[in-house]
């Protein structure tokens, strides 16, 4: 076996003995089902032939449609649990499945990062990057929002990783299935295809590449159109808007309306708040995705010292752009995120920390790699020990 694949079995075990370790903490069994199986009821439903589920769970966020009862949610998480079930039936033990998702995630980025540094580097790089951050709190509960979240990452770091392989075609195809889990993640796709006409000139030969791929992805968008089409009868619609609180309770499910309160909870709202005894508790419904995810505060670090050392690139602004409409649109949201440790829809936005680390050369600001490197592993490591904090602290219900 290779150093390289010596590392990344090593950066596997860690990864076990990370999750096995936040079990021990929280006192939580990885074999336990989860109350939000919300996937689980959709796939024996598909094994029955039908979409719509057997009738209302009132826990669950289900869609509502001509008096039938839906998933809310675009379908691909589904596909797993639906091969699991005929090993386990209707009680797939999900919450391996996103520790398993996680891991694929942190190896993806590993062997990513690993064509540019040493092994043993991009290795730390990846353990951190992906768990000092709202990632690792959603790791020990299989519920339906963590499944689509982490799935969702697995397929966009694993999507960059086989574009920055030249295989756009296996790329492309992993995109589409990301959206598939979670639909902002379309920003990914048009950044990842211009970076790569920018890496592989000239234009013609790239999109010639391309394009095996984004016909694929176009099959796996009709596919989601259709499965839309015969639930609700709306090629663009996943169900979120037949939710009850958004079709008829009058809420508004992406507004500016939302933007200041979000801003002022996931851009610079504080973690911990005072108790009627006066004594200090982690917030639980979100605090500021800089905090919650430092490397997102590392990315605007970065971006501010390329901007000071004439360092940026047009790559570097692409991904700066796509964060920057990424954020946005989380801020539209009316919640952004619910019930969770830190600011969990904003760890969507990691890929694009991801793919500015993957834009770095060996050369790049050689007088000062080595305390920005310094600086940013210290808040990556301050994050991992406040979201295994977090983990203990802010747990799912069920």
């Amino acid at each position: 076996m290779s150093k390289k694949h010596r590392t990344a079995l090593w950066l596997a075990l860690a990864c076990l003995f990370l999750f096995a370790l936040m079990h021990v903490l929280q006192g939580s069994s990885p074999l336990r089902v989860s109350a939000y199986n919300t996937y689980t009821l959709q796939a024996m439903r598909w094994r029955q032939g039908e979409t719509a589920l057997a009738g209302d769970y009132p826990h669950l966020e289900l869609a509502i449609y001509e008096g039938k009862y839906y998933v809310s949610f675009p379908p691909v998480p589904t596909i797993p649990i639906y091969l699991l079930t005929y090993v386990f039936g209707d009680r797939v033990p999900e919450t391996p499945l996103v520790q398993m998702y996680a891991l694929g995630a942190c190896l993806a980025l590993y062997y990513l990062l690993a064509r540019r540094m040493a092994y043993g580097k991009a290795a730390l790089w990846a353990f951190l990057s992906c768990f000092a951050s709202s990632l690792l709190p959603l790791l020990q509960n299989g519920a339906v929002w963590y499944q689509a979240q982490v799935l969702a990452l697995l397929l966009t770091v694993w999507a960059m990783e086989r574009m920055d392989a030249d295989q756009p075609t296996a790329g492309l195809l992993l995109y589409a299935l990301a959206v598939g889990c979670r639909p902002f993640n379309a920003l990914y796709g048009p950044v990842l295809m211009l970076l790569y006409l920018r890496k592989h000139p000239p234009a013609v030969k790239a999109i010639r590449r391309m394009a095996p791929g984004i016909a694929l992805g176009l099959v796996v968008a009709a596919a989601y159109a259709w499965y839309n089409m015969i639930r609700f009868d709306n090629p663009l619609e996943f169900g979120h808007n037949h939710l009850p609180e958004f079709s008829f309770q009058g809420g508004v499910q992406f507004s500016l309306s939302h933007v200041g309160n979000n801003a002022r909870t996931f851009l610079w709202g504080l973690p911990f708040e005072y108790t009627d005894t006066n004594s200090l508790k982690l917030k639980v419904f979100g605090f500021s995705l800089f905090l919650a995810n430092p490397l997102l505060l590392c990315l605007a670090g970065w971006a501010l010292l390329s901007v000071i050392c004439r360092r940026m690139t047009v790559e570097k602004g692409l991904v700066l752009l796509g964060f920057a409409a990424h954020a946005t649109l989380l801020l539209c949201h009316r919640t952004g995120g619910g019930f969770q440790y830190g600011a969990r829809y904003w760890m969507d936005c990691l890929p694009w920390a991801f793919l500015w680390m993957g834009l770095e050369r060996r050369d790049d600001l050689p007088r000062m790699r080595k305390w920005t490197e310094g600086i940013s592993l210290a808040l990556l490591v301050v994050g991992l020990g406040m979201a295994a904090y977090g983990a203990t602290v802010v747990l799912l219900p069920g």
